[in-house]
C-alpha cells in the first residue's frame, strides 16, 4: 500500500515550475527582441538627423533667395562650380550675405569640405540654389546629398 502512495506523490513532483531550459530559452527570446528594438531605434536616429539636414538646406535655400530678393541690384551667382569655403565678407552687402549664408551652411550641414553650395542665375531673375553636404550617417559610405533650389527673384 505504501508503494502506491508513494508513486502517486512522485507524479505529481515532476511539473511544478519552470526547467532552467525554458528560463534560459525566454531570456534568449526576450535578448534578440531587445536587440532588434534597439537597431530600430538607432536606424530612427540615423534618419531623423538626415531629416533635419534636409529641412535645414530648404530654410537655409530660401534665406538667401529673401537676402537676393531685398538687393535686386546685385549679382549674387557664383558661377558653375561648387563653393565649398566660406567666402570673406567684404565691404558691400552682397559679400556679407554671401559669408552670413556660407557659415550658416556650414554651421547647419556640417564644417567639413563636402558642405558646398552654388547659385545660378539665368535671364529674367530666375535663380537657381544647389547645396551639397556628407550625409554619412544615413547613408551608408558617406554618400553626399544635394538639394537644389529654383525661384524667380
Amino acid at each position: 500500500m505504501s508503494n502506491r502512495f508513494s508513486r502517486a506523490r512522485n507524479a505529481g513532483q515532476g511539473e511544478g515550475g519552470f526547467s532552467l531550459l525554458e528560463v534560459l530559452i525566454a531570456v534568449v527570446v526576450l535578448s534578440v527582441g531587445l536587440l532588434g528594438m534597439a537597431a530600430l531605434q538607432i536606424n530612427a536616429t540615423k534618419n531623423n538627423q538626415s531629416s533635419y539636414q534636409r529641412t535645414q538646406a530648404v530654410m537655409l535655400s530660401y534665406l538667401m533667395l529673401d537676402a537676393m530678393r531685398a538687393n535686386r541690384a546685385a549679382s549674387y551667382d557664383t558661377g558653375n562650380n561648387m563653393t565649398c569655403a566660406v567666402p570673406g565678407a567684404g565691404g558691400d552687402r552682397r559679400s556679407r550675405d554671401l559669408n552670413i549664408w556660407f557659415q550658416s551652411l556650414k554651421d547647419q550641414l556640417g564644417n567639413v569640405d563636402s558642405t558646398c553650395a552654388r547659385i545660378a542665375c539665368v535671364a529674367n531673375n530666375v535663380c537657381t540654389i544647389y547645396i551639397q553636404w556628407n550625409d554619412e550617417r544615413a547613408m551608408a559610405g558617406g554618400n553626399a546629398q544635394t538639394f537644389s533650389f529654383t525661384s524667380r527673384l
